[in-house]
């Protein structure tokens, strides 16, 4: 169920939770979500929290609080953002996973894992789903909308482990 709610003066829907079994179709919703709340904290979520820095004899050192700009709070402040919105949108189960995590980028990476597998794994993933989609063919009995809907299934699962496809490979 989504739930419409006022920010920052303009409506968005909620993301759904991740439940473990919907995991691609979550990180899709929620990289769209975050990057319409504001593109600095999907920054934030794939590259990790800004922390302002001191150069002290070609050292860096992180900056004391106090020292911080207006600017630099808000950029520091984006990590904060996302992990509240990355783990309000998680079941019980799943925040359990991230809760004690540092950052959001630890938090997302975590997920990412836990549900994709490890690089090695998702080769074979993809590998196996390559191979479904250059065999796919209609089913005896199967209408034009289970078609769509099973490619559209192979595509996205495909796309969510980084398969780029182009224009004309997208039309069956």
């Amino acid at each position: 169920m989504l739930k419409t709610t006022l920010l920052g003066g303009c409506f968005y829907k909620q993301v759904t939770f991740l439940c473990g079994l919907n995991y691609q179709f979550w990180k899709v919703r929620m990289k769209f979500f975050v990057k319409s709340i504001d593109r600095e904290i999907w920054d934030t979520i794939t590259n990790g929290p800004f922390i302002p820095k001191l150069e002290n004899d070609d050292v860096f050192i992180e900056k004391p609080w106090s020292q911080w700009t207006e600017i630099k709070n808000k950029k520091a402040q984006y990590d904060c953002i996302s992990k509240n919105i990355i783990t309000s949108a998680l079941n019980l189960d799943e925040f359990c996973r991230v809760s004690q995590c540092g950052s959001a980028k630890e938090m997302w990476d975590i997920l990412k894992v836990t549900h994709e597998g490890t690089t090695k794994v998702k080769r074979a993933r993809k590998h196996a789903l390559i191979q479904e989609y250059e065999m796919f063919r209609i089913l005896k009995g199967e209408t034009i909308l289970d078609v769509q809907k099973r490619f559209t299934h192979i595509v996205n699962h495909l796309i969510g482990l980084d398969k780029i496809f182009e224009r004309e490979e997208l039309n069956i």
